[in-house]
């Protein structure tokens, strides 16, 4: 049976007479507290956070209706259980409680055992509860351990397999999520992004090349420009990280957190304008995922040092990606660029891989 000597209950009751039955009906069982008015009841469990409130419906001021409706409204109090105390006994008034989201009702004259029973029983609940939470909790937050791992072994791998990578994973994630969180204020992509959806393309995001692995060496490794027919076939690197993902996407669900690792590997190559591959998708058709990784991609390759190249300064970075409005890139996403570059400046200089970025990002 478990232990409920600890758990805190708030009596509300504008009569003394009622007050002192209850305490001394619980007092020796809990740790019982009490305020006499509505005002002062939510200013106490505002502050203390009971595990039960037992609360007088008739009182002068703001009634218990009152008091239950703004403690059901609070983010931090909404899930405490209220037992309301009242000599009403009519169904409607019953009803009104319970609909506003009260667990139960006691009448007076009060019956010590049946009070003692009741809170024993709401009490109880309250701990199992309590307890499935922490259990949900705690699951997860090991699923989303198991996400993160899963996205940064792949990642990894992919980076193994391209020596040109190294920060650039960690640079354009970072990227990404700078992008994406200045849009939470525009309306226009309020359907597209949320913080839940920033924070999972966010975690997604190292795996926009993981299809490189399907790159044969002669190409991916190659130190000068790629003919015509090498370009095609690393352009595929889109369509074999969107395959392999996909495969592991059907066991896990349509809900999975692979649904935006499968969208930026596939679209990230896209452009505004429809020249962009695999599928020359146009405007918004590209999804929003891909809208943004492309800013990130191209920032970062035109400022890291790659085997054909050395970076390039930062002004001239930013320079290229702003003539590509409307082209290459989105012109919202362009415009917000502008406002960021030098965030962006900052996220490449704290993962720089060379010395000679560093020196370039000064610029």
């Amino acid at each position: 049976m478990p232990d409920l000597s600890n758990m805190r209950i708030v009596v509300v009751d504008d009569v003394e007479t009622n007050v002192d039955i209850l305490v001394d009906t619980l007092g020796d069982d809990y740790r019982v507290s009490v305020a006499m008015d509505g005002i002062s009841a939510l200013e106490y469990i505002r502050e203390t956070l009971p595990d039960l409130i037992l609360l007088d419906i008739m009182m002068p001021g703001i009634d218990g209706y009152e008091v239950c409706r703004r403690l059901k409204l609070d983010k931090a109090t909404w899930d405490i259980p209220i037992i309301f105390l009242t000599a009403l006994t009519e169904e409607k008034n019953e009803a009104k409680g319970l609909g506003l989201g009260a667990v139960d009702y006691i009448t007076k004259p009060f019956s010590p055992e049946l009070v003692k029973s009741r809170v024993h029983n709401h009490l109880e609940l309250k701990l199992h509860r309590d307890h499935l939470e922490e259990m949900v909790r705690d699951r997860t937050s090991q699923l989303l351990l198991t996400q993160e791992a899963t996205i940064d072994s792949l990642g990894t791998l992919a980076e193994f397999r391209d020596p040109e990578t190294g920060g650039h994973i960690k640079r354009t994630q970072n990227y990404v999520k700078c992008l994406a969180e200045y849009f939470l204020a525009h309306s226009q992509y309020k359907s597209l992004l949320n913080t839940e959806s920033i924070e999972l393309i966010y975690k997604s995001s190292p795996l926009h090349d993981i299809g490189k692995i399907g790159v044969r060496d002669n190409i991916l490794l190659k130190p000068g420009k790629l003919i015509h027919e090498e370009f095609q076939e690393m352009k595929k690197h889109t369509i074999y990280g969107r395959d392999a993902i996909v495969t592991s996407e059907n066991k896990l669900g349509d809900a999975s957190f692979l649904r935006y690792a499968k969208k930026i590997a596939f679209s990230h190559h896209e452009k505004w304008d429809g020249s962009g591959y695999p599928q020359s998708l146009k405007g918004d058709t590209i999804p929003i995922c891909g809208r943004l990784m492309a800013i990130a991609d191209v920032y970062d390759a035109l400022v890291s040092k790659r085997i054909y190249k050395p970076p390039f300064p930062h002004s001239k970075a930013v320079a290229i990606i702003m003539e590509g409005k409307g082209t290459h890139f989105e012109p919202n996403m362009i415009d917000a660029f502008e406002v960021l570059s030098e965030d962006f400046r900052k996220i490449a200089l704290t993962f720089a891989d060379y010395d000679e970025e560093r020196q370039a990002l000064q610029y």
